[in-house]
């Protein structure tokens, strides 16, 4: 079964011969003192969450070991699955259950975990009723699971094998972060990201403040601790510098693989640098260890390769059509060849990285058919492990299967509220190039609306384009794609792409209830370039006659949140009477996460209009909302807007940096950067000073152009007028020429969407430079067109930038 494959790989001679002696005992622990060192610091002194990352087989595992041989008090222990079930929390649960004899008296919120948790009913307390809000159901789980963790300290919670963890787990993470459990140290293991691509816990933890997650880095052994190891394990007082110099070359100092290349070399005895036998590197140090075996026992452990890292005997019976007791005897004559190791519950490989080699000495055409008898075997079990009949499938090239089992595992997720994993696994159905076109429809919707609210939009939205280009689409597919299309460009930023797409999709959405939410979008008037309020007005209108007409609460909810805010950038005085009743409504009440986004609109929308009292209020509220229901994909919205009113209002010290800090980790939401780019530029205006020749002055100055580029680019019409007229005002005392240029452009985009409450820092600008040159009627026609824009409007903002504008051009 397993590939005998032959090659060696030379060691070079020696001048002295070597002769260790045999291997006794473990290969000892060297090289992570500082490391060590270090951990125990910082769980010496809880709360605290230590991230250890660094490469398959550099140590992490070896390394927490060690710190918890010798750590006095509670541990709690999880391990993530290479393919785990789309179960949230998966791991902290496990963690949990090993220390749940210990629980001691709970919050009630920790009842929350008991239909999660159903064999520790008689210690929970009674689950509270549902949620009718997914994320706040979701941020109630985070909770309970925090009080429980609570009830368990002091302890130290050590998860290993982040990178394959739930985004749930994840999501938990991040919350201890902001939240630590007093008396809880946490410690994750984690591979290190790789340059291109990342997964949810390092992006998890990208967003929290640098100060609540340390890091440590483990790095290769260097030539000093390899030297150490090889004299420990070879039982050589000063081993050859050759010796050191080749170990290091050939395993990049890997921990994992030196170690098993010096047990290897321990083990065989001999010359290690004169026999052209030696292994160095792990593929040939288990093809020797493999070559005495069997054949009998290389299938059997091909098999086990195929099954995960802790292979059960009971499906390996039946995968291979053998007894138990075969199964048993071929795992303990691996594990006697060092293949294997005994973890106290069973026997598994020693690493990953073992288990790959193995994996991969099985010919191709083997692999696949024992992951389709694994498969099979799997079906037979209750419940189906649907995450795992995936992968198996798709590694025996059953796509039909793959396909069945990936959207049952999504379906699974989505229900459990893990909208991330669902769409980790449809995507994955998107590159089965068989799949029938009904059929990738129906997945491309359910990954559209998973996608919407999880991570994987930027991979999502080429899937979705390619779907919408084939002219057989039918039409009520092409509207529901075309609004998820369009709402996930709006969310990366694409502002006027976004934009046409929902225009196009609307025509095909055919029951009101969907065609509703769909208008209420296309009303929002601070989005985009091209399009007058007058059409914002009439999707609004469009949006409350479908609102009507489908009966459907959340759809007329959605459009009455819409309007509010299309009359507040207006300067409608009637936006206030619509907020103050739907904030009294039980409607909104009822949709904690629809509030919290409702209140932050109409905090920007305030602000636009010069309401900056109204403006913190609101934000207040949402920023209480989004605390209350755990609603990540807001923060970045609450603290840009908390930002734009710190600058409306002129608290300027410090802004800079906080922006600056923003925008660095606004790929999360990049719906914000562009708006938080402007802000930043806008501030460093401010701040710039008017001597031209300065580096501030510069810089500012760049970083307006920059977005004023980026805002043309996606249409996004906000923070294009924006940067324009901070640009204007930059440059009106040197190069008033200049200023007049943006501000004109400001002005005329303003003129297209008709809202001439947003002119009025422009207009100003215009004022002032044709005062400066002695000619104020140049400025006439703008500043009479501010007036007549802004008559009857509710707009502070523009009210007094106008009063000014007629002390330098009276009427």
């Amino acid at each position: 079964m397993i590939d005998g494959d032959k090659d060696k790989t030379r060691g070079g001679g020696s001048p002295t011969p070597v002769r260790p002696e045999r291997l006794r005992g473990p290969v000892e622990f060297v090289g992570r003192a500082a490391e060590l060192a270090q951990l125990r610091r910082l769980v010496a002194t809880p709360p605290c969450l230590i991230l250890l990352e660094g490469e398959p087989g550099i140590g992490k595992s070896r390394l927490v070991a060690e710190l918890l041989a010798e750590l006095p008090g509670r541990h709690l222990v999880g391990e993530c699955d290479d393919v785990p079930e789309p179960f949230p929390l998966g791991v902290l649960l496990d963690a949990i259950r090993g220390g749940a004899d210990q629980l001691g008296p709970l919050s009630p919120v920790a009842g929350a975990l008991a239909p999660l948790l159903p064999e520790l009913a008689d210690v929970l307390p009674d689950a509270p009723p549902p949620l009718t809000d997914p994320a706040a159901e979701r941020h109630r789980l985070l909770r309970a699971v925090a009080a429980v963790l609570a009830a368990l300290s002091p302890a130290t919670l050590l998860l290993e094998d982040l990178h394959w963890a739930d985004p749930a787990t994840c999501e938990l993470l991040r919350y201890l972060s902001t939240h630590p459990v007093e008396g809880l140290a946490v410690v994750l293991t984690a591979r290190t990201a790789t340059p291109g691509s990342s997964t949810p816990i390092h992006d998890a933890l990208a967003r929290t403040p640098p100060w609540s997650v340390t890091r440590v880095a483990l790095g290769p052994l260097d030539a000093d601790d390899v030297r150490r190891l090889a004299a420990r394990t070879l039982r050589l007082d000063d081993p050859p510098q050759q010796l050191t110099a080749t170990l290091l070359d050939r395993t990049a100092g890997i921990p994992f693989v030196v170690e098993e290349v010096l047990r290897t070399l321990a083990e065989r005895g001999g010359d290690p640098l004169a026999d052209d036998s030696v292994p160095f590197v792990l593929r040939d140090v288990l093809l020797w260890r493999l070559r005495p075996l069997d054949e009998a026992t290389r299938e059997v452990l091909g098999a086990a390769a195929v099954l995960g890292m802790a292979p059960d005997q009971r499906i390996l019976a039946s995968v291979l059509s053998l007894d138990r007791m075969a199964i048993g005897a071929a795992l303990t004559t691996a594990h006697r060849a060092g293949l294997l190791h005994d973890a106290g519950d069973g026997l598994r490989f020693r690493h990953d990285l073992a288990r790959q080699v193995v994996y991969d000495l099985v010919p191709r055409e083997s692999r696949e058919w024992l992951h389709l008898r694994v498969a099979r075997v799997l079906e037979q079990e209750l419940p189906r492990p649907v995450a795992q009949l995936a992968h198996h499938y798709r590694r025996a090239g059953s796509g039909a299967d793959f396909v069945r089992n990936a959207e049952a595992a999504a379906d699974l997720a989505t229900e459990r509220g893990d909208d991330a994993t669902a769409a980790s696994f449809l995507l994955q159905t998107m590159d089965i190039a068989e799949l029938p076109r009904p059929v990738r429809v129906r997945l491309a919707a359910k990954l559209g609306r998973s996608a919407i609210d999880g991570l994987s939009q930027a991979e999502a939205i080429p899937v979705l384009e390619r779907l919408l280009a084939d002219r057989r689409l039918p039409p009520g597919a092409r509207g529901e794609l075309g609004l998820v299309l369009g709402r996930m460009l709006r969310q990366q930023g694409e502002a006027l792409r976004g934009y046409t797409e929902i225009e196009r999709a609307v025509p095909y959405l055919r029951a009101p209830r969907r065609k509703a939410p769909a208008l209420a979008v296309l009303a929002a008037p601070d989005t985009v370039v091209g399009r007058h309020v007058d059409d914002h007005l009439a999707r609004c209108a469009e949006a409350e006659t479908a609102a009507a007409a489908s009966g459907d609460p959340a759809a007329h909810l959605a459009v009455r949140i819409a309007r509010a805010s299309l009359l507040l950038e207006l300067g409608d005085p009637a936006a206030w009477a619509i907020i103050s009743e739907l904030r009294a409504s039980a409607e909104l009440a009822d949709r904690p996460r629809e509030h919290a986004r409702a209140c932050l609109n109409w905090a920007q929308g305030a602000l636009h209009a010069g309401h900056p009292e109204q403006a913190d209020a609101l934000l207040a509220a949402g920023r209480a909302l989004v605390d209350e229901t755990g609603y990540e994909r807001l923060t970045s919205l609450v603290e840009a807007t908390e930002l734009s009113l710190d600058r409306a209002a002129g608290r300027l010290d410090g802004l800079a940096e906080r922006l600056s800090r923003l925008v660095a980790n606004a790929e999360r939401m990049p719906v914000t950067l562009l708006d938080a780019r402007a802000e930043l530029a806008t501030v460093l205006a401010r701040t710039a000073g008017s001597d031209e020749g300065s580096t501030d002055f510069e810089y500012a100055g760049r970083a307006l152009r920059e977005v004023v580029a980026d805002a043309r680019r996606v249409g996004a019409i906000w923070p294009l007028v924006q940067a324009l007229s901070a640009l204007a005002r930059l440059t009106v005392a040197g190069r008033p020429d200049e200023a007049t240029r943006h501000a004109a452009e400001a002005l005329t985009l303003v003129r297209g969407k008709g809202i001439l409450v947003w002119a009025a820092e422009a207009v100003l600008v215009l004022a002032e430079a044709a005062a400066a040159a002695g000619d104020p009627g140049r400025a006439a026609g703008a500043v009479a067109e501010l007036e007549a824009g802004i008559a009857g409007r509710d707009a502070p903002l523009a009210q007094a930038a106008l009063r000014r504008c007629r002390e330098l051009v009276p009427a």
